[in-house]
């Protein structure tokens, strides 16, 4: 009778069976797309610290040979005879892009709230409209911006640029299924403790949602930061930096170490702000997670 008794089976863990080979083609093919992502950073840095012989070798090399700072003081002299001041330009960059970043997140996390977490007629034709937006590039409606610009009175202004920046369909398609994801019942114990609608939006729903937002400003924060407002800004003292570094470029064969320096700037600003909220993206995503 002891020999028809059957022991349970006891079941393995099935262990992920990874070969060094695997592991290899895995790491060089990684390294190569690295490297080939790498590749235009490192020239961009290059160049700006190449003389002018240099930058127009044939065939060009990636790595400076004479390393020389003589673009950046042409750059210097450039702005500094500029009639505008250097720093005005700045102050107009930060006022444009700092303004249209901020609004921006705020306009597009306040319309998804509702749109996530209430209900009222007609809420999924609005959203389909939104969803619907996003196949429009910024092109197709250049011309009705800045007839609705126009018929605002804020032409040549800040206003003219950072106002359309509010209303991008992306941010508010992000913002809302991120806002779906936090539970219900949450909220509702927020109401029937008396929270009011902005206290759970800004305590509650926002630090819940830090991922989006804070994705959602890096990309807006790109977008205006490489817009220089020449379709509704005419007066040279409203323009942003962006305005005159393209200025610069487009001086001709004796300003192109000028221009490589220009596009170190243009590039490294918006790196730098990626580099520095990566890492708050990637610890938020990991340790805000919520589940029913």
């Amino acid at each position: 009778m002891s020999s028809m008794i059957k022991l349970p089976r006891v079941r393995r863990r099935r262990q992920l069976n990874r070969s060094m080979a695997g592991n290899t083609v895995l790491f060089v093919i990684m390294g190569i797309c690295g490297v080939f992502m790498a590749v235009p950073l490192v020239m961009i840095v290059n160049n700006a610290l190449k003389p002018l012989d240099e930058l127009f070798r044939y065939p060009p090399h990636i790595f400076v040979r004479n390393p020389s700072l003589d673009n950046f003081s042409d750059l210097y002299v450039l702005m500094s005879g500029s009639w505008v001041p250097f720093s005005r330009y700045i102050l107009n960059t930060l006022i444009i892009t700092g303004g249209g970043t901020i609004g921006h997140v705020l306009v597009a996390s306040m319309a998804a709230y509702p749109l996530a977490k209430w209900e009222f007629p007609g809420k999924k034709l609005l959203f389909q409209t939104v969803v619907l937006s996003l196949m429009f590039s910024y092109t197709v409606t250049s011309i009705p911006n800045y007839m609705i610009i126009s018929w605002l009175g804020i032409n040549n202004t800040y206003l003219a640029v950072v106002l359309p920046a509010f209303a991008y369909g992306l941010g508010l398609y992000l913002m809302k299924q991120f806002m779906e994801q936090i539970p219900d019942q949450l909220i509702e114990s927020a109401r029937l403790d008396g929270a009011g609608e902005l206290r759970i939006f800004f305590r509650i729903v926002m630090p819940n949602v830090k991922p989006a937002w804070l994705t959602l400003a890096i990309f807006q924060f790109q977008s205006m930061w490489g817009n220089t407002g020449s379709g509704f800004l005419r007066s040279e003292q409203l323009k942003p930096l962006q305005y005159a570094l393209y200025q610069i470029v487009g001086g001709g064969v004796a300003r192109q170490g000028a221009g490589a320096v220009v596009q170190l700037i243009i590039a490294a600003i918006p790196i730098t702000i990626f580099i520095i909220c990566q890492s708050n993206i990637i610890e938020t995503m990991t340790t805000s997670g919520m589940k029913e």
